[in-house]
This record gives structure tokens, sequence and C-alpha cells, in this order.
């Protein structure tokens, strides 16, 4: 006999149906599955045995064969669990039913007892389902009946245990249904410092105004205790809040790296991630033997933080290259190619020697050799992708001690909202959302400059020789800064200011 079940599997953030077809045939008894599976999938067998049993039915004695179609396509997960138990209680005609099993989808790990487990991935399986022209309904475990809240446009319906799909599949008793949860349900506010507590740093204050408006990456140099780590935790909180699109997006991320929990059905805030120095290429960029996403990835629509930016490994530095470029990181092996969203913030800090007081009214005890081999950890490629380099000097006792209360992150926020609510005005027509997202071709139709300023950027490409990229950023950077202050072309002093971002890269690296 065959049984037929419909189940997905996850590429990258994307999911794929899947049709699992059970045989059973006479024979010696033997289990195959079929269909280029995992190891994960090839374990199903004695987790599937045990819980079939364990839910009052008779495990088949004879040949079963399982196939997971289409055959070329590489399948990884525990989720294929429940799909490959039915399967096999159709197929042994020990569960009868009259449905049309065809538009039914199916995702959860067995226990040994037959209860059922969450899984990762289960927000991209729905909303894939819910670009299906059918109406397809999804039965999941309750441990996930929180990201399947997260989309109206499916029928979804959670169980706690094998038993209770065969009873539903039967017609003798119904499963709860998952009830759509708008996102404004979703989890608490957490605390997010206020730049209201930095003391003194104006100029950084509005480059990280500048970076939040336009997603725009900012490196963060100067002595140690200056400040840097202080002002790169309050940028978050001038980040204007996501919309649905957004949330869906980075919660997507979250769920297929197993992140989510039943108290944290999405992720509302834009994410702050903070990895280590000594964290690995496949951490960060993503990747590993069955390949996830990484730092990168987890900081989509957020903030990605690297402190101590030259103590990174080079080879997690160097491969930030073209992350920060396509805003995709694509991760190749043998068996399979997955790409992951890596849009983000890059705010990097660091010092501009060993012993951070080069530059500064400290004394530097560092020999220009030093310095040298210091600074060179980061590569000029990699520099020429940071849009601000800002430079964060020793705050003073009078600064420490002003009693004034500097400008709010609340305020702030509203300034940055406008400035993004402008450029979604201006490429409401185009596929881009940003400033940071501009394409050369978008850069001369939005950026143009009257003479002044374009002999005044003439003067500074010849003389910083700078590369097309750094051209490219500045004029991004200048559109940005016009933005804030809501004006339509982008003047002389605009640019001026732009410029002014990309000089540090002269005054250290070549000084």
């Amino acid at each position: 006999m065959l049984g037929i079940t419909n189940t997905l599997v996850l590429t990258g953030i994307d999911a794929v149906p899947v049709k699992v077809e059970v045989d059973i045939q006479n024979g010696l008894p033997a289990f195959d599955i079929v269909g280029l599976a995992s190891v994960s999938i090839k374990e199903a067998r004695e987790r599937v045995r045990s819980a079939v049993k364990n839910s009052g039915f008779k495990f088949p004695g004879t040949r079963i064969t399982v196939n997971l179609a289409p055959a070329d396509l590489k399948k990884e997960g525990s989720h294929f669990d429940l799909a490959i138990a039915l399967g096999i209680l159709l197929a042994s005609e020990q569960v009868e039913t009259r449905m049309n099993l065809s538009h039914f989808y199916l995702a959860g790990e067995l226990s040994l007892d037959g209860s059922v487990r969450g899984v990762p991935g289960i927000l991209p399986m729905v909303l894939e389902l819910a670009d299906h022209k059918t109406e397809p309904v999804f039965i999941l475990p309750a441990d996930n009946k929180n990201e399947a809240a997260l989309v109206n446009e499916v029928s979804s319906y959670q169980l706690d245990h094998l038993s209770q799909l065969c009873s539903f599949v039967q017609g003798d008793t119904p499963l709860t249904v998952i009830e759509y949860l708008d996102k404004t349900e979703g989890e608490e506010k957490s605390f997010v410092p206020d730049f209201a507590e930095v003391k003194g740093q104006e100029s950084a204050k509005k480059a990280l105004q500048i970076a939040a408006a336009g997603m725009h990456n900012i490196l963060l140099i100067g002595p140690p205790g200056g400040g840097k780590t202080m002002l790169a935790r309050r940028l978050p909180g001038i980040l204007p809040e996501m919309n649905r699109e957004e949330v869906l997006q980075t919660t997507q991320i979250y769920s297929v790296a197993g992140l989510l929990s039943g108290s944290r059905p999405l992720v509302q805030e834009r994410p702050f991630r903070t990895p280590h120095k000594n964290a690995s290429s496949a951490s960060i960029i993503g990747g590993g033997r069955i390949p996830h996403p990484g730092e990168i990835s987890l900081a989509q629509n957020g903030v990605l933080f690297l402190d101590e930016l030259p103590e990174f490994n080079r080879d997690v530095l160097e491969a930030l290259r073209q992350p920060l470029e396509d805003k995709v990181v694509t991760i190749a092996r043998a068996s399979a190619t997955c790409s992951y969203p890596a849009d983000f913030c890059m705010v990097a800090s660091m010092n501009p020697c060993p012993c951070g007081n080069y530059g500064s009214d400290l004394e530097c005890r560092c020999t220009p050799l030093q310095i040298q081999r210091y600074l060179n950890r980061i590569s000029g490629p990699l520099l020429d992708r940071m849009d601000l380099h800002v430079e964060v000097p020793r705050v003073n006792y009078d600064q420490l001690r002003d009693r004034s209360t500097g400008e709010s992150s609340s305020t702030i926020r509203e300034r940055v909202t406008t400035a993004r609510q402008i450029q979604e005005k201006r490429f409401s027509r185009y596929k881009i959302s940003l400033n940071s997202q501009m394409r050369p071709s978008d850069i001369k139709k939005f950026c143009q400059l009257n003479e002044e300023s374009e002999a005044l950027l003439k003067t500074a490409f010849n003389r910083l020789k700078m590369s097309a990229r750094a051209y490219d950023r500045i004029l991004k950077v200048a559109r940005t800064i016009a933005d804030l202050d809501q004006v339509q072309d982008i003047r002389t002093e605009d640019l001026a200011e732009s410029l002014q971002y990309r000089s540090l890269d002269r005054k250290y690296w070549n000084g």
C-alpha cells in the first residue's frame, strides 16, 4: 500500500514543499528513507517506530520505503517525523480517512512516547504556504503555535501528540485552531539606554544619527574610555520601529536559527548583535556543516556592533566585505547552496594603537611600527566600505560634571523617522527604501550637485585619491544629511559634512 503526506524543507530562510511517499510491501523487515535525507532524518526511523507503538498502533513488520520528493533536493531537520509517521499509518491501513490530504502539510519532531516537539523554521514554512493558490492546512506542534499565528492567510492547527493527529484525520476529534496574532501583541519592549546620558561627543552623536537615518556603516575610533561602546549601544534607541514586513523578515531568520520561544514568538525590536572578538567566521558570517545564519543575518534590519575591530580574526573581517556590499550572504556547500539576507547597519569601534593613546592628549607608548601594524589589521577595502569615520576623543572633566541634559533618544528618533519617511516616499517606485541601498543609477538621479558642490567634490576626490566606492558613499551620506534637514537638494554644506566623515582614514592610515 501507498501513503502520501506533505511537509516542507528549509533552504536558507525559504521553504520548499516536499511530498512524503510511504510504500509498504511484503518482505523481510526493513525501513529505508531515500531522497537525499540527512542523518537527522534517517534517525527518524527509531523515533517513528517507538512513537507509533507508544501511540497505540502496530508498527509494520514488513519492508517500508519512504521517499522524500523531489529526490534531488537535500533534506535537513527533524520536522519530517510527523509526516513519515502518518504516511506509515495510512499505508498500513491502521488510519483511514475520507479527507483530501493533498493540501495538508505537517511538521513536527516525535518523542518516543508519541508526543510532538517544537522545531525551528516554522514561520518560513507558513509564509511559503501563504503564497499557495490553494487553501493549505498546516498542522504543527503546539510549541510553535505563536509563529504560525503571525500569518493570517493559512489555516493552522496545533497538536501535542501523534494520536491527536490520527483521530483528526479519521474525522473523530477536531484539532485546536491557531488564532491570528497581530504583531502589536508580541513581546514587551526591552530597556534601551538613552542618548541623553552621554556627556559631550556631539560630533559622534550627529554621525550616529546620520547612520541611523540612512542605514550607513560607521567606524568609531578613539582612546579607551571615550565612550565608543556607550554610543554604539544607544544606536537602537534612535532607529524607527520595524514595520510588519521587517518584523516577519527578521523573525524568519530567528525561527530558522531556533532562537524563538513561546515567550518570544516574534522579533519586534531591531536586533543589536555584539559578537565576541574570538568568534569564528562561521558564527559571524554563517555556515557550518549544516548551514545556519550567522550574526550578520541575525542583525537583519538592525545593528551589528564589532567592538575592538582590529582584534577580530583577519579572515572574519575580510569575509564581511561581500555582505556589506551585496546585503546578502551566500553559503555554498557540496550538498546545497543557501542564501541569507544581511542588510544591517555595521558599527565598529577601535583604538588608534595598541595602547590606545595615539593622537590624543595622553602619551603614546607605541612605536611607529607597532601603530602601523595595528592599523593595518583593517584592510583598505574594508575601511572603504565604512561610510562614516568618526573620531571619539577623551571627555574632559568639565563635560563629565555638566548637569545639563542632552538631547534624548526619543527626540532624535523622531528626526530619524522623518528622514526615513522622506526616503521611502522618494524610492516608492523602486526596489529600495534607504539611501544606503542606492545603486549607481539611483545616485545619478537623486544626488544631483550644484556647481560649487561639484568643484568641492572634485578637489577632494583628487587630493584624497578616493576610490569610486568612496565617491558613491560620500554622495549617499550627503543625501541622508539633506534628508535629516528636510531639504530637497543636496547643499554644499551637506557635501562638506559628508567629506569630513571620510578624513580619518587619511589621518591614521596614511598619516
